[in-house]
């Protein structure tokens, strides 16, 4: 549900809250001031795609207020997507500051059973995923573009919190949020190739609707969840398409790169 313009939260269970953020800022500008913004207007809290970094943690110091949790709990890491996913643990919070963001370097998902610890990642049109272990208490935040999606990254995830907390794939709830529709996620057939070659279903892939395939990622993100052992019944989809909805979401195929970015994340209350 839209708890505001800014904000977009989902009803996973009591012990958590899950959101993503949307493009509209909560403050009153001016027609001006959200013009001189461009792609990154105006409401982006990702802080290395180029944005401006005053904005950015002017954006940042709103979400922290109304999560009613401290900024140094936000995490964001820097993807680039990979199939990494790191653990945000008692270690990792004894570190310097410096020592955190190295190891968020070429991360493209969080895990925590740490409570009051905003995981999150940034998207423009790739698929985040959120998932939360309703019996150990623990969270993940996962960024599946395509590429993450071919190497199964979800599952990553889903391992790595069963190594660490004990998960169990069925005990968990998940969301799938604001993405590229598969009506409008055209690839070239080096993509189509890929998804083929890992084994995803041919039913997440159109090659006769369009003039070239198009790929259902909402629809292979679901299958690598199921196949873990997630049911389907506990799966929410937005069904929300940033691309159609470039106004309210941020889209780099519709905005360009240098644009902001979604952030969707997860922490334990």
């Amino acid at each position: 549900m839209m708890e505001n313009k800014s904000l977009l939260k989902y009803e996973l269970s009591n012990e958590v809250t899950a959101f993503s953020t949307t493009r509209l800022s909560p403050f009153n500008l001016s027609g001006d001031e959200i013009n001189q913004m461009g792609a990154y207007a105006a409401f982006n809290v990702t802080h290395y795609c180029g944005d401006d970094k005053g904005r950015v943690e002017r954006n940042r110091a709103w979400l922290c207020e109304k999560l009613g949790v401290p900024v140094q709990n936000l995490w964001v890491p820097r993807q680039t997507h990979t199939s990494n996913v790191r653990c945000i643990d008692k270690a990792f919070l004894s570190l310097t500051r410096q020592e955190q963001t190295d190891l968020l370097q070429d991360i493209d998902a969080l895990i925590t059973d740490e409570p009051r610890q905003c995981i999150g990642i940034s998207t423009a049109d790739c698929v985040p995923v959120l998932i939360h272990d309703k019996v150990h208490q623990a969270v993940a935040a996962i960024h599946a573009g395509w590429r993450g999606t071919v190497k199964r990254i979800s599952q990553n995830a889903l391992s790595m919190m069963h190594e660490k907390y004990g998960t169990i794939a069925s005990d968990c709830v998940a969301v799938i949020g604001p993405s590229i529709s598969q009506q409008a996620f055209e690839v070239g057939n080096e993509v189509r190739i890929a998804f083929e070659e890992a084994g995803f279903p041919t039913s997440i892939i159109d090659n006769t609707t369009w003039s070239k395939p198009h790929i259902d990622l909402w629809a292979a993100n679901v299958y690598l969840l199921e196949e873990a052992g997630v049911k389907l019944s506990n799966i929410q989809i937005t069904n929300v398409c940033t691309y159609v909805h470039s106004d309210v979401f941020f889209s780099a195929r519709k905005l360009g790169i240098n644009s902001g970015r979604i952030y969707s994340a997860i922490f334990l209350n």
